[in-house]
Parts: C-alpha cells; structure tokens; sequence
C-alpha cells in the first residue's frame, strides 16, 4: 500500500483535521443515539426487538448493533464532518401495493437491511402486490441551525417515497443503485419531525434493473439455480446531512498521467457565479492547487505523481472548497489515485495497460450476496474482507456481477488495490419495452457519475449473456463517450446463451465453463475470459441448504479443487496469456444460496482452497504477464522421438501401436517397427501454426490426436475438430517440454500405465491421478529412432 494518508472512515476527514473530526464525531454518534430514543422506539421496546435466526452465521452477524448498524460515513469521496446516521429500528409496515400510509404500524426494521433478510428483522417475502412503510422521528441537532439540511440514502430498492411531517419530499425516486438525496429544510420544524418512506420493489415483474434478484422464500429451500434471494426496501445507509444554501454536490477526479494533471469538476447546488479550489496533498503536505468554475473541468497540478497500482494502492487527499468571492462558503474531503487504464499493442497484441504497462488481470465473480444481510453486508468489517481475501489469494482485479456496492466498498477497493469491473445490473432476461430502457440508462448513467473517481475501477460491463440485451453496440459507444477514461465491455459472455455481441467496446468477452477455453484478441479489442471455473466443494455444516449445492464441475475433495484450480491458472499462465488472453475472471469468490462454486463458503467461516498455493499460482500467473518468458519452440519438419522424464520410466518412449498411443522401452537392439512407431515428424500445429502436431513417421498424414481422452494415431478426415485434437501446444517443462491440448488448455498429454492419455490436474478419472503428474506430463524431444 502507498504511504500517503487516506480519508478516514469514521471522521470521514482529511488526516489534517482528524483530531476535530474525530471529536465531531463522537458528539454526533451520541447525537444520534439520542435521536433514536427520540424517535418513539421506548428503550423497552428496543430491548425487546430481535433479529431473526440467520439461515448461516457469519463472524459478523452478532456484532450488529441493535440501535446504530454500520455507523461509518457512507460516502468516503465527498465527505463532511457534520451528519446524522439515521440507521437503526424503523417503524415497519407492508400494505397492498396501491394501499395509503398505514395507521398501524405493526412491527419494527432495522434498516439498511432489507425485509428479506434475518438481520432486518423482518425476513419475509416481498412480492409486486407489496408497498414497504418504514417511520421514524427525528430532532435536527441545534448546531445545524440556519443551513440546508439533506436527506441521503445510499440506495433502496425500488421505486422509493418520502414523507416529511406529512408533505412529500420532491419527486419519488427510481432506482435500486444508485445513491439520491431530499433537501428537507422547508419540510421541517422546531423540535420532533415525522419521516416515512415507502418502497415498492416488483423484482422480476417490472422492468427495472434487478441483477440476480428474485421473488422466492426468504428461508433456504431447494433449487434457485444462479438466481438467489431478492432484496426490496432501503439496503444502505440513511443520513442527514447540514449544508450551505450553496454547497457542493459532486467531485469528479479524473487523473491524466500525460500531462501529470488531475482533472477536477466540481458541481453544486445553490451556486450562482461561484468558484472551486480544488486542493491535492500528500502526507499532509500540499503537492497541487488549482481554482476553476463550478460544473466546468479544470487542472490540479500533480507533478512527479506516485503511481495507483494493485502492487501499490497510493492515494492522495483532496479538499475541495466552493468560494464566493474569497470567501469559503463549502468544504469536501475526497481522495484519488494517479492511475491510467487504456488499450495498447503489447508484443504485436492488443491488451490492456495500467500506466502505460500490461499486466495480466486475474480475479474473480463477486455476487455481493450474505445469507444474513442479503444485498448488505452486516458490517463495514465485513464488506472489507472479502475485498481482503481476494489480495490474501493473490487476485489483482474482482467483477462485482450485476450488482453495484455501497461506495465503501469502492472506498476499500481504493485502499487495498483492487482492480473493479464494474456491471451495470441486468434487467429480466426478457426484452425490455421502451420505458424500461429509458429507466436502465438513466440509472446506468447515475452509476458511473457516483463511481467515476474511484481509481479502481477501470471497466465497465453493459450486459451479461443476453440477458435483457438491446442495442449493445449504441449502448458501448453511449457509455465510453460517457465515461472516456474507462474501458468498455459491451457484452460480457457473447459466446454463451443466445447473447449478440455489439461487436465493439474495448473487449472481447467469453464466459467458458470449466474452461479456460480459448479466447483471442481482434484488431480492435483485447481478450478476456468474463467466467470460467465454477469448482464445486461443498463443506458439510456450511450449507445454504443442505445438500441443495450445486456447480460446473463437482471435486470430491479439497486436494483435488487445489490441484484443478491451480491448473487452471497454470493454463492461463503457459498456453491462453501467450496466446492473446489479458485477464480472466474465476466463478466465485464465494458460494451464494445453493451455488457451491465458492472458493470461500456462504457464510466466509471456511476458506475451502489452499491459500497460498493459489496465491502462488496468481502471482506466477501475474509475474509471466510483466516479463513474459521465451515461448517453448520446437523443431518443424524434424523426425523427433518422445522419451518419458518420469524417474523410473525414462527408457520408454511414446509410440502407437495398433491405432493407441502407448509407452514402451525403446533401445538400439529394438525391432525396427518400434522404432518407427516410436518417431513422430513434428508440423506446424494443424488448428494453430503457433502450436505443433505429431505426424506418425511410418503412416504419413496420420497424427497423434485425442478422442474421448484417449491418445490415439488416427488419419486426418479434414474436420476442424480433428485438426484441433491433433494440436498440441509446448509449454515448459522442468527436464524436457509439456504437451497442452490446444482445444482443452490445462490438459495435458501424459503416460500412465504405459498408455496415453488427455489428463487434468486435479480430474476425476483414473488417469488423473495426481501421484507423479507433473513428471508423467513431461516429455524429452530427442533423435528420432527412425530418422
């Protein structure tokens, strides 16, 4: 991590005033417990009120306080020393969907959990025919006496309204992902005031964006598939916040490492012929000043920056000031990183490039699910370690999958160094009407304008395998020219399930299960692996539901999920990165419900994989794409013999016989027909030139290929799929060279029992076995015996 100061979480104050913030908010913190006990929730009351049983437990779900749940200020790049966190017990309602305000408010919420979830409460289910009715009162602290006072909440899902003392409050907002925000000033009074918000969340029967959610039992039950547990209501932070009548509203940080500038845009509400100074520091010291006009761009000066990178999340302060004349009327805090993210040619390839430098992004699928808190994590602990076991693991980047995550967690993002793609949340796999897209773009719009500063995120993903897709090309080039400092995915899996790739964006993506598979780069796009993996272990007494689980590929032990895991990034590593693959995505950071392809359990109390052994395996996988080794190259047109390395066996050569691929004892008193069985004329690979294939020396135009995972000498019929059988690709070996499948990267040609076989690190067949596979994988390329 860099040395420079961050913004601290709970004073959400630059380091320079962290001693007042700090004490700011400890009066606040008590501030807001006393509101809470104004609020109309009697002490008795909060004593009697529960959570309900949580179908798993995490190690945080006990740690949730009753009255004051996840008090970190929420919005760690626009932050203010005053507020008021307004979590805790709400008053709680569900009415029919076109009901009015509730005169009975029957239960109690503990918000930002969703009704589904144990941790609100609540835990039922929420259909279309639901109206959600949350109620709490308020006194506005004193000290905030003569300012604006805003109403902010991080997210609630979906269609959300607002009451003050009985008067609504601006325009009902649509959105399940996007923070929003009420000035409230006009609608309060002296003393005690009145909320109430109510939520409509129809799921799967509107047309909004939902992810994965969907309307099932709220309790584990069989099936579910890859959709899980929806969420409906207010699932992040609510605050209030005192602010000038003009003030500021957001601070866009755009680095340009070309010019050793920050780009700043300061917006404002209130403002008329205003200014913004805009101020970056490091280790309190002031490196760049700059002052411009509010809602247009303008240059900070950042000369000799410390470069952002996963290796080294530096980040710098900010301070932003609205001035009118040379007064101070406003103050943020905020922080960046200096970082670039574009396409450039690597070796003759098209790849990605952080500052200018290619690294490999390896990282994994993240639903953002918790069987407690559902779409919210129960602490900010928590929300951070899964973020942290990525890095423990030695991924460089994370996909948040159609979800989008509280702006702490882009916050710890920032701060650990963690490449983000971004999803923008899918709609229902139908096609969606006109209102619906209308509704989808502006929500996507309003994302990346609250994201658009975290140095972590470097791509954006429009749509995931066809789901909801429309006009993926028009949306590419609309979200680019939006956001010109980010990659674009326009289609993420265009290989999978009827998508249609828009065929332009920064990236080709395919989604290829186990996989890796093989993706290439074009002229125009570089390529990425959007999914593969989906290793399945399911750890008994940490089931969703037990014996529910399911996934791509089941391992019956964890001996074999390391050895078939690490193999897969083995096959990145040798075979798909040289090929043209620049950053892969494994399936999942975590099981979700009853998807058991986690390399952590649901509840996070059980790393299933081998930690280091796979952080081994990404740092190679990483260090391979920063100083890339010579290709393994062997001789074209050459007779060749095949001499197993396996101690022991090293007299023994492959040969065919009888149409099969076996081994057997070759030497100068052998039969001459061994010796020619024994000798294989190496050729340009037939399915890649890059790679080779091993024509029998005594039947030309018959080639050593794979069927079935048997190794066979067959004559070529022509087909596409023979040719890719007959293609073997040279990786390195320790001794000799490694024969990978160029059809099935990851597999490799190997002896055992005297046959040949296509076997797999950490497969389930007989020839997989893992004693002695390395050794049994390697082959020395010597003299043919029948030149």
């Amino acid at each position: 991590m860099g040395s420079s100061p961050q913004p601290d979480p709970h004073t959400a104050r630059p380091r320079t005033l962290r001693s007042t913030a700090a004490a700011l908010f400890t009066a606040l913190t008590l501030l807001c417990v006393a509101a809470l006990t104004s609020a109309g929730t009697a002490a008795a009351q909060a004593a009697a009120w529960t959570p309900k049983p949580s179908p798993m437990t995490t190690p945080w779900t006990a740690q949730v306080p009753v009255d004051h749940p996840l008090p970190e200020y929420p919005r760690p790049q626009l932050t203010r020393s005053d507020w008021l966190n307004l979590n805790g017990l709400w008053d709680f309602a569900v009415t029919a969907a076109d009901a009015g305000q509730p005169t009975a408010w029957p239960q109690q919420i503990r918000v930002p959990f969703v009704a589904e979830s144990a941790l609100s409460g609540v835990q039922r289910k929420i259909t279309q025919d639901d109206r959600l009715w949350y109620r709490r009162t308020v006194t506005v602290p004193a000290g905030w006496s003569g300012r604006r006072v805003q109403l902010n909440f991080g997210a609630s899902d979906w269609r959300t309204t607002v009451w003050v003392n009985g008067r609504q409050a601006g325009t009902p907002h649509s959105g399940g992902y996007d923070a929003f925000s009420y000035d409230i000033t006009d609608l309060l009074t002296s003393g005690t005031n009145t909320l109430v918000v109510s939520v409509w969340d129809p799921t799967q029967n509107g047309d909004q964006a939902i992810g994965k959610q969907r309307i099932n039992d709220v309790t584990p039950h069989s099936g579910g598939g890859i959709f899980y547990t929806a969420a409906s209501g207010i699932w992040q932070t609510v605050w209030l916040e005192p602010t000038p009548a003009a003030h500021i509203t957001r601070l866009d940080l755009v680095p340009d490492l070309t010019n050793n500038l920050l780009r700043v845009t300061v917006l404002g509400a209130g403002v008329n012929g205003h200014t913004a100074r805009v101020t970056v520091s490091a280790g309190g010291s002031v490196v760049g000043t700059a002052t411009g006009p509010v809602g247009s761009t303008f240059t900070v000066p950042v000369p000799g920056p410390h470069l952002w990178t996963p290796d080294d999340p530096y980040l710098y302060d900010v301070r932003a000031d609205l001035l009118a004349g040379a007064a101070t009327v406003d103050s943020v805090g905020s922080y960046t990183g200096m970082r670039s993210i574009a396409l450039a040619k690597v070796d003759g390839v098209l790849r990605p490039v952080l500052n200018g430098r290619f690294v490999f992004q390896t990282g994994t699928l993240d639903q953002g699910y918790w069987p407690d808190g559902i779409y919210t994590a129960p602490t900010d602990d928590a929300l951070k370690y899964d973020l942290q076991k990525h890095k423990d693991l030695g991924f460089n980047m994370v996909r948040k999958h159609i979800k989008v995550e509280p702006q702490r967690w882009f916050y710890w993002a920032d701060r650990l160094g963690l490449l983000v793609w971004q999803d923008m949340p899918a709609m229902d796999l139908r096609t969606p009407n006109a209102a619906a897209r209308t509704q989808w773009e502006s929500e996507f719009h309003r994302v990346v304008d609250q994201h658009r500063s975290s140095p972590a995120l470097v791509l954006w993903v429009d749509q995931n395998e066809g789901w909801g897709q429309y006009d993926q090309a028009r949306i590419a080039s609309d979200i680019k020219a939006y956001d010109p400092s980010r990659l674009v995915d326009n289609m993420s899996g265009v290989n999978c399930c009827g998508a249609v790739d828009g065929g332009n964006g920064d990236v080709v993506d395919h989604h290829v299960y186990v996989g890796p598979g093989v993706t290439s780069p074009t002229a125009t796009r570089a390529a990425v692996l959007g999914e593969y993996g989906g290793l399945g272990y399911r750890v008994a007494g940490h089931e969703w539901y037990p014996g529910g689980g399911f996934s791509y590929e089941d391992q019956a032990t964890t001996a074999r999920l390391n050895d078939r895991l690490t193999g897969l990034l083995d096959a990145l590593r040798l075979q798909q990165m040289p090929a043209g693959l620049s950053a892969s995505v494994y399936t999942e950071i975590t099981d979700v419900e009853n998807e058991a392809n986690g390399l952590l359990t649901y509840d996070r109390q059980v790393v299933k994989v081998d930690q280091a052994r796979v952080r081994a395996a990404n740092q190679a996988l990483i260090d391979a794409s920063r100083s890339p080794a010579a290709r393994v190259t062997l001789p074209t047109g050459a007779y060749k013999s095949l001499r197993v390395t396996t101690p022991g066996f090293t007299d023994r050569y492959a040969r065919h016989r009888d149409g099969l691929g076996y081994t057997e004892v070759v030497n100068a008193s052998s039969a001459d027909l061994l010796k020619q069985d024994a000798t294989w004329r190496i050729v340009p690979g037939l399915a890649d030139s890059s790679c080779y294939s091993f024509e029998s020396r005594n039947y030309p135009g018959e080639y050593l290929r794979h069927r079935d995972f048997r190794v066979r000498k067959d004559p070529s019929d022509g087909s596409d799929l023979f040719r890719a059988d007959a293609t073997w690709c040279a990786v390195p070996g320790s001794g000799g060279v490694r024969l990978m499948a160029s059809n099935f990267p990851g597999q490799y040609l190997r002896h055992i029992n005297a046959e040949l076989w296509l076997a797999t690190p950490g497969g389930a067949h007989a020839w997989d076995n893992p004693v002695s596979f390395t050794e049994d994988t390697t082959w020395a390329v010597e003299n043919p015996w029948a030149p």
